[in-house]
C-alpha cells in the first residue's frame, strides 16, 4: 500500500520541476460533409531551466485536450543544450527551418533575455538569463520554434569541442579573452 503513495508522491514532484510555456492556439477546421469541425491546435514548450528544453504541437477538439497532448510530446522530444555558466550560450548560432532564421549571440551578465515572442519562451524554458537572438523572415511562431530548436541542436560546449581535437578546454577557450583583449587595443 505504501509503494502506490510513494510513486503518486513522485509524479507530483516530478510535474512542478518543468517550466511550461503556451506559445500559441489556433482554431483549426476540418470539413465534413455536414459543415465544418473545429478543433484546436496547440504548441507548448516545456524546460528544467538547467539545459533541457522541448516542444509539441497536438491538436483536439478542445483546448485543455491539445494543451496537454502538446505538453507530453514536449516531454518526450526534449534536447540538452550546453550553457556558459548556466546562464548563456557558448557561441553565436544561425538556425533555420523553412522560411523562418533565428540568430543568436551570447551576451555578458545582466544582459537579459533579448528576443522575440516564441523564442523567448525556449530561453526561459531552458533556463537562460543572457542572450541577444533576432527572428529573420518567417514570423510564423512554428518555424521560429523549429529554426530555434535547429540552432540549439547545433551548439557545443568547449568541452565537446575539446575532446573532438585532442585539445585542453584551456586551449579552446583561451580565444575568447584574446579576442575581447584584441578588440580593445
Amino acid at each position: 500500500m505504501a509503494h502506490p503513495q510513494e510513486q503518486k508522491r513522485d509524479n507530483n514532484r516530478e510535474d512542478p520541476e518543468f517550466l511550461e510555456r503556451l506559445v500559441g492556439i489556433n482554431r483549426v477546421a476540418k470539413v465534413v460533409k455536414g459543415g465544418r469541425r473545429f478543433g484546436f491546435a496547440a504548441l507548448m514548450i516545456v524546460g528544467d531551466g538547467k539545459g533541457r528544453v522541448g516542444h509539441g504541437h497536438a491538436k483536439a477538439r478542445e483546448v485543455p485536450e491539445a494543451i496537454k497532448k502538446a505538453t507530453e510530446q514536449a516531454k518526450r522530444n526534449m534536447i540538452r543544450v550546453p550553457l556558459r555558466d548556466g546562464r548563456t550560450i557558448h557561441h553565436d548560432i544561425k538556425g533555420r527551418h523553412g522560411a523562418g532564421k533565428v540568430f543568436m549571440r551570447s551576451a555578458p551578465q545582466g544582459t537579459g533575455i533579448i528576443a522575440g515572442g516564441p523564442m523567448r519562451a525556449v530561453f526561459e524554458a531552458l533556463g537562460v538569463q543572457d542572450i541577444v537572438a533576432k527572428a529573420i523572415g518567417s514570423n510564423n511562431p512554428y518555424s521560429m520554434v523549429n529554426a530555434t530548436f535547429e540552432a540549439l541542436k547545433e551548439t557545443q560546449s568547449p568541452r565537446h569541442v575539446a575532446a573532438r581535437r585532442n585539445q585542453k578546454v584551456s586551449d579552446i577557450v583561451s580565444g575568447r579573452g584574446e579576442k575581447d583583449a584584441g578588440g580593445e587595443e
